[in-house]
């Protein structure tokens, strides 16, 4: 059976079926020369260095440790594949998939590590919900499968129809959900002008996302409907570009429509024609729908981006970003 020895993550480790293992820097410890050993006035004996960690190895796994029918193993690693393949140091084994109380719930357990060696591998289970389209972990519910990001990607091909720069085709669809008073999404718009430059063949989608707790966020995106709906795609970017440059003014009333006010100006249109434009129900139906899209999705916070139904926060480092972007280009038969 699955040993109690080995350490299983927290809920919160699911965060890792997006990011690479990061492991904490440990300071190398290099034992002294021994006290026998001459050091010549010339050339100072060297310290010995300290041998470089092994590559972890895996238990094999126990053929008790699998008892549910489904999901079968194959589908496991090839959900696994499609969620870190983009790491080349990460390894994994699956050490156990096994039946529950609950019918047609089975529990996977995989052990998980670097090349490096530095640590020892860990384990860490999630459930598989009946069905084989979820997977369950604490309280996060995400796709699984061998094409997790199927079904998110047919969604958004149908549904995100916010203003967009790069190709008219969907066959590489990266849609951000930001929100205008979010602060990490006005960090992420620098992210987000090199992938609009670095993948040409992208159609890159700007999807409305205003949280309850930035009470100027949903009328900054009202505005920027009308003026996606009047000026076009550009006259949106170039809006959106001076409302996140002037984010602070949003923390007033007042200070919120002369930011928005300026920002429309900058934007080639008139804010006597956008302002009543933001406040017409048709308007707010089109903020709601765009929002309602990012519940739909499961999307839980700002800024993320949606790389062809795969989810990653849109702030995160810029190399991991491109990396991931590739990946999926890879796994979905993209190409260039």
């Amino acid at each position: 059976m699955i040993r109690p020895s080995l350490r299983l993550l927290s809920a919160a480790a699911l965060v890792s079926f997006v990011f690479p293992l990061y492991q904490a820097s440990a300071q190398t410890q290099v034992p002294p020369a021994p006290a026998n050993t001459p050091a010549t006035p010339s050339a100072p004996a060297a310290e010995p260095s300290a041998p470089a960690p092994a590559a972890p190895t895996f238990p094999k796994p126990d053929p008790a440790d699998f008892t549910a029918a489904s999901p079968t193993k194959e589908v496991v690693s090839t959900f696994l594949q499609a969620i870190w393949g983009y790491d080349d140091n990460r390894i994994w084994q699956v050490q156990g998939i096994l039946k529950t109380p609950v019918d047609g719930l089975s529990k996977v357990v995989i052990l998980v590590a670097d090349k490096s060696g530095k640590d020892k591998p860990a384990a860490f289970a999630f459930f598989v919900a009946p069905g084989g389209k979820f997977l369950i972990s604490g309280e996060d519910v995400s796709p699984f499968g061998e094409h997790p990001f199927a079904d998110n990607r047919a969604i958004l091909q149908e549904r995100a129809d916010g203003p967009y720069r790069g190709t008219a085709d969907k066959k590489l669809e990266l849609v951000e959900f930001a929100d205008f008073q979010c602060p990490h999404c006005k960090e992420a718009q620098a992210n987000m002008e090199k992938l609009a430059t670095d993948f040409p063949n992208a159609r890159v989608v700007f999807q409305n996302y205003p949280l309850p707790q930035h009470p100027a966020a949903a009328n900054a995106a009202a505005y920027g409907v009308c003026v996606a709906r009047q000026g076009g795609s550009t006259a949106f970017y170039t809006f959106a570009a001076a409302v996140f440059d002037g984010q602070d003014g949003l923390a007033t009333p007042d200070g919120a429509t002369l930011t928005l006010n300026s920002a429309v100006t900058k934007a080639g249109l008139d804010p006597a024609k956008i302002e009543p434009c933001a406040k017409d129900p048709a308007t707010l139906k089109s903020v709601d729908a765009s929002a309602q899209l990012a519940k739909d999705l499961r999307i839980n916070q700002t800024p993320t981006l949606e790389v062809n139904g795969r989810s990653v926060p849109a702030n995160a480092p810029y190399d991991l970003l491109k990396k991931i972007i590739q990946y999926q280009e890879k796994l979905d038969g993209i190409t260039q």
